[in-house]
């Protein structure tokens, strides 16, 4: 069979080949995508090849009844449970581990002794003020968790405590679908949040002599047992978190009286612990437009003066939870509001604590935040499945997140007297600034979407951090920019994709798919890398609708059973019949990032071989591509008269048929050619040559090694502008370089490839074609004087006793 040739006319408009004649070749092929089978988990009887749970899965059960004492006086928990362990499992058990988090701020504790020491950017030793704050915290107590005693039936049961893990060694082996009950007592020291950098601890507001606690990891929990990995008790180091059985809590607390308690779960006394007031608040609060104060700020200040020694307990019971938290303080101020949503449970308490330090901005934004987490997060996944949603302030920074519950940092800065001075009569005692708010909204929206994504799909946290801290990053930045327009939860760039492009370029990168305590840079490889992976998953590669229908599939498979990545992955593929292996390899186990260079454009219109018309546009064309030979302008300048314009008889043939000239022979040569045409391409070269369109072969070279999809935006030389989204397979067979043939029915004057910047490219200098110049902005650079001035220095006043050093690290001298 012959083959059919269109010749196309190469246009000099826009011209630029391959660099240095490169060609396409398989040397340039990389199996990027090849099928992630080989990297996943074999389907089995507990996981389904769709990414679903199979019909044998399981998972054990753990109930516990708690009653624990605070000490405000000491800063000591006593405390007591009852567990009861459900084994769901096909195997038989001959020993029980629990968790002792607490440990990890013994001195001696694996975390401590493995810590490493911190080099400047100069390459000097450092030690900063918080490590020797913390070593001297340990100093002054012991801490982690005293083990009274375990017993089952009022008989001792032999342990063994390992770190942060302890082994029960059962009397008699529990068989399959057999429960075990015993009880732990045990008491710890509480830690001084700041000091340790604990999760949970006291907060102490040195001003009125008054505490804030927030309580979590608090009690021995058993260690999750899975299909996947056995007891997974790897090591607490700090980082990796959790993964934990679902159970049933019933949990009493005894505080100072003038305290207020938020807890996991519902309130099962408040008749015993709450005023008649207060009760009448929060049934006034169920069906409010706006928070209503149970506790109002005039009512916290007046409550902090004075302690007491009375106390009350606190009762609560909660249902199917992973794990129990809890909060104290006679400083609390208390708010809530109620949000009824389609599906059970229907009405929830949506509730705010938070001392008078976090006015006014808590109660303006808190219990807000916390509704629209749970109007945007069921979009996503499900109805919120419990009771109550609460927002705790905790600490000036951060956030920490446990079932029903959670702890929020960020208040406003107080404003100092002296800088009061110079404002205006009447103004307030505090001021925020636009980073705190956002920083606010967003950590807390953070930490209450954590309760869906991992309290309720369990995933695990200490093996995969990114299904827990990355897939809610992604949401909380859903439900950010449904906040408001032009968040600012990423203060460094407008956006989360314009935010990641630095660490996908940066030093000491691991892939995402790295166990928790081995990734490098935690904050963009667990939180933010994950999360822009998903944005651009969803905007560019899948679309919102498939990706929203899939991953709401997901959430609604997994709510309270434990998923891992292989289930995320297919179940994201199952339910959209998109082949996701490309992305999932490079985003998830490789360290590529995109950059995409739009390095060629090149115009050609489909010739119709006819001598008498492709002659005189040749000709055209060589104008426009050949520069006249700089020397022969020159001499026409300098009034150089060349040889045959001096001496006749020199002109001939050639002189006047130049090597456009059509002869006889190229029609002959014409006609033979489209007499060799069958009909069918006949008509289309007729075809093709009336319609006159544009051809034009686009060059794209990936720089960074990470796939992507090509939206492009293309301006035609009239002004128009059109917009395409070439898909990720147009690599398939070569990775590295590709061309795109686009054919158009006018004049293109410029492409640009991610004009929405929604690829996360990292170079979006060489985006353009033709090239375009990137406006910014210079300062001019002043040198310092860094020489120390002894005499000067020995003329400043000397600082009085407290003013704060603003160093970051603590001075070292070296040994003599």
């Amino acid at each position: 069979m012959r083959a059919s040739v269109i010749v196309l006319v190469w246009s000099a408009a826009i011209l630029a080949p391959f660099a240095n004649g490169e060609k396409e070749t398989n040397e340039h092929v990389v199996d990027k995508f090849r099928q992630l089978g080989y990297l996943l988990a074999d389907p089995n009887v507990y996981r389904n090849a769709d990414g679903a749970p199979g019909p044998d899965y399981w998972q054990q059960q753990a109930d516990y009844k708690i009653k624990a004492t605070l000490d405000e006086n000491g800063h000591v928990l006593t405390a007591r449970q009852t567990i009861t362990y459900a084994n769901n499992s096909p195997h038989t058990l001959r020993y029980i581990w629990l968790q002792l988090d607490q440990n990890r701020f013994d001195q001696n504790s694996l975390e401590n002794r493995s810590r490493t020491g911190s080099v400047g950017d100069l390459g000097e030793d450092r030690v900063s003020f918080s490590q020797m704050r913390r070593h001297q915290a340990q100093q002054d107590r012991d801490y982690g968790f005293d083990i009274g005693e375990i017993t089952s039936g009022g008989k001792a049961i032999a342990y063994t405590i390992v770190d942060t893990m302890l082994r029960i060694d059962l009397p008699t082996p529990l068989k399959p679908k057999s429960r075990f009950v015993f009880d732990v007592a045990w008491s710890f020291n509480i830690t001084e949040k700041d000091a340790l950098g604990s999760r949970g601890g006291y907060e102490w507001f040195e001003e009125t002599d008054t505490y804030l606690y927030n309580l979590a990891q608090w009690y021995p929990r058993v260690v999750a047992y899975t299909d996947y990995t056995s007891w997974q008790h790897k090591q607490f180091l700090g980082r990796g978190e959790f993964t934990l059985e679902f159970g049933d809590y019933d949990v009493e607390i005894t505080v100072p009286a003038d305290h207020i308690v938020a807890a996991t779960g519902e309130l099962a006394n408040a008749k015993e612990v709450l005023t008649s007031t207060q009760r009448q608040r929060l049934s006034d609060a169920e069906d409010a437009d706006t928070p209503v104060f149970i506790v109002t700020p005039e009512e916290a200040a007046e409550n902090e003066k004075e302690g007491t020694e009375r106390t009350k307990t606190w009762r609560f019971v909660a249902k199917e939870v992973r794990d129990f938290a809890w909060a104290t303080s006679r400083k609390f101020i208390w708010d809530a509001q109620g949000y009824e949503q389609k599906g059970d449970p229907g009405l929830v308490m949506a509730m705010s604590f938070y001392p008078n330090e976090a006015e006014p901005i808590w109660s303006q934004y808190s219990t807000a935040a916390v509704i629209h987490t749970m109007e945007v997060y069921s979009r996503f996944s499900f109805p919120y499945p419990y009771p109550t949603a609460q927002s705790v302030n905790s600490r000036k920074l951060g956030g920490m997140e446990y079932p029903m519950i959670t702890f929020n940092g960020y208040r406003p800065d107080p404003i100092e007297e002296d800088d009061r001075k110079s404002m205006i009569e009447g103004a307030p005692s505090e001021s925020y600034s636009r980073s705190i708010k956002h920083r606010l909204i967003g950590v807390i929206i953070h930490e209450i979407g954590h309760i869906y994504f991992p309290m309720v799909v369990n995933s695990d946290e200490r093996e995969w951090t990114w299904m827990d801290e990355g897939i809610n990053s992604f949401l909380d930045h859903v439900a950010g920019v449904e906040w408001e327009e032009n968040w600012y939860r990423y203060a460094s760039a407008p956006s989360i994709l314009d935010q990641i492009a630095p660490y996908m370029v940066s030093d000491g990168q691991v892939p995402i798919m790295t166990q928790s305590d081995s990734v490098l840079q935690f904050g963009p490889n667990a939180y933010t890398k994950p999360a822009a992976a998903l944005v651009v998953l969803r905007e560019t590669v899948m679309g919102r609708e498939l990706f929203d229908f899939a991953f709401v599939e997901y959430a609604r498979r997994w709510k309270f059973k434990r998923p891992t990545p292989t289930d995320f992955f297919r179940t994201m593929e199952d339910a959209s019949a998109v082949d996701l292996d490309w992305f999932w390899r490079g985003w998830f186990y490789s360290t590529d990032h995109v950059d995409v260079d739009l390095s060629a454009v090149r115009e050609y219109q489909v010739s119709s071989k006819d001598p008498d018309i492709e002659y005189p546009l040749r000709h055209d064309l060589d104008q426009d591509k050949y520069a006249e030979p700089i020397d022969q302008i020159r001499n026409r300048e300098e009034g150089r008269l060349t040889f045959r314009a001096r001496v006749e008889g020199l002109d001939d043939f050639y002189n006047v048929n130049d090597q456009y000239t059509v002869s006889n022979k190229d029609r002959n040569d014409y006609q033979t050619y489209i007499e060799s045409l069958e009909p069918w391409e006949r008509r289309t070269l007729e075809r093709a040559v009336q319609a006159g369109e544009y051809i034009y072969f686009v060059d794209f070279k990936n720089k960074g090694g990470l796939l992507t999809p090509l939206p492009v935006k293309i301006t035609f030389a009239d002004g128009q502008v059109e917009e395409r989204d070439i898909p990720v397979e147009i690599w398939r067979r070569n990775s590295e370089q590709v061309t795109s043939v686009m054919i158009m029915p006018q004049r293109i004057d410029s492409i640009e490839f991610d004009p929405r910047q929604q690829t996360a490219d990292v170079d979006r200098s060489n985006n353009h074609f033709p090239r375009k110049i990137v406006p910014s902005r210079l300062e001019l650079y002043k040198r310092e004087n860094t020489t120390r001035d002894l005499m000067r220095d020995m003329l400043v006043k000397l600082k009085t006793e407290g003013a704060e050093d603003d160093g970051t690290s603590l001075p070292l001298e070296p040994g003599s």
